[in-house]
């Protein structure tokens, strides 16, 4: 078969790319010739696949979002391609990758009424609706139940054009750093007795990053001057970085920038803090669970219960309350069941089907496209 994958950008770091090519590599596994429509492409390019870069064109993202939809319309793209797969909400697409929370949802809740003013919002909410509109015809591949049932109640989506797609952590990556513990927290500066709590992940506002910094400041003296946050990903953090300063904690949060040895940390930490303002699944929360670390998230994440039924860490009540996060965060470092919860983690981990969304991914991507 020949497949048309498309996705606004690929950034070598970040949870969506990971999942696009391990989900294109499981494609070309199975023989078909892929194709990959994208604006820009950082970092080396994987044989086998076919990559076309379609520079877009406007001074913000949403218009070239627009820019981009209107070259792939131009080039027929499903008068080509037995399947087109797109990875972001796009028009005149066969199949949607939905790993974004409702587009719509998110900004009713977060942004004032006036934002549907602007042309941005007109964009990617017309986007939203060419997917999940009901008189599309675009199926989806959806990650979280919870997601789901937000989409069906802002668009009315049919169930028949749902389809669900299991976690696909790569968990060989992950396993294989087991042995560098130590050789993480050096290359921090940090030594054994540090209590590590980390963070991962790209946009540091909707990553809760300042959340995870306050409840570290909320912390008991002596308890808090042992403990460093570490945040690992893509962001702007000078701002974080100050508010940090003024907490009185400064030095004790650590902004690396995107790493490619994330699995280091995972097994270098003593607890992932995971407080999303919005967050569809949460992948990094699986992944700390094979690795057997605790976990902290809050419940608005696809892939909290996961936490809960594992009983590999705790989950703080959603809508967000600070003072409940920071006690529940107080109450995991001074209590005796921290190691436990990693361990009980790591055997959820080997007992749960948390990895294959690129094999499933592929077989629902055959059958739609034999349709």
């Amino acid at each position: 078969m020949k497949l048309a994958l498309v996705l606004n950008n690929y950034y070598p770091y970040g949870g969506l790319e990971g999942n696009f090519l391990r989900i294109a590599q499981a494609c070309l596994d199975r023989g078909h010739t892929v194709r990959v429509f994208t604006t820009g492409w950082q970092g080396e390019r994987p044989g086998g696949l076919d990559i076309r870069v379609l520079p877009a064109s406007g001074f913000t993202n949403h218009a070239r979002a627009v820019s981009f939809a209107r070259r792939l319309e131009a080039m027929n793209l499903r008068g080509r391609h037995d399947l087109v797969c797109g990875f972001n909400r796009l028009p005149n697409l066969d199949l949607y990758y939905a790993a974004d929370v409702c587009y719509v949802r998110d900004m009713a809740r977060r942004r004032p009424a006036i934002v549907r003013l602007t042309p941005r919002y007109r964009v990617y909410s017309a986007f939203e609706r060419a997917v999940f509109s009901p008189d599309s015809t675009t199926h989806v591949m959806y990650l979280s139940e919870a997601e789901k049932a937000i989409y069906q109640q802002e668009y009315n989506t049919p169930e028949a054009r749902f389809h669900y797609l299991p976690p696909g952590i790569d968990r060989e990556r992950i396993v294989a750093a087991r042995a560098a513990k130590q050789e993480a927290r050096a290359s921090l500066g940090l030594n054994g007795g540090s209590v590590i709590l980390l963070m991962v992940g790209s946009d540091f506002v909707r990553k809760g990053v300042s959340r995870a910094i306050t409840a570290l400041a909320s912390l008991p003296a002596g308890l808090r001057r042992q403990c460093s946050l570490v945040v690992v990903g893509k962001g702007r953090s000078k701002r974080l970085a100050r508010m940090a300063a003024r907490l009185g904690i400064g030095q004790q949060v650590i902004f690396t920038g995107p790493r490619a040895d994330v699995p280091l940390f995972l097994y270098a930490a003593d607890l992932l803090v995971h407080p999303p303002l919005a967050e569809n699944t949460g992948n990094v929360i699986l992944e700390a669970m094979v690795a057997g670390l605790p976990v902290l998230a809050t419940a608005n994440c696809g892939y909290a219960f996961h936490v809960e039924r594992s009983g590999g860490g705790k989950t703080a009540p959603h809508p967000f309350v600070q003072e409940r996060f920071n006690s529940v965060l107080r109450a995991m470092l001074t209590g005796d069941d921290l190691s436990g919860m990693g361990r009980r983690g790591a055997a959820y981990a080997q007992k749960t089907d948390l990895y294959s969304r690129p094999r499933a991914a592929a077989a629902i991507m055959e059958e739609l496209a034999r349709q």
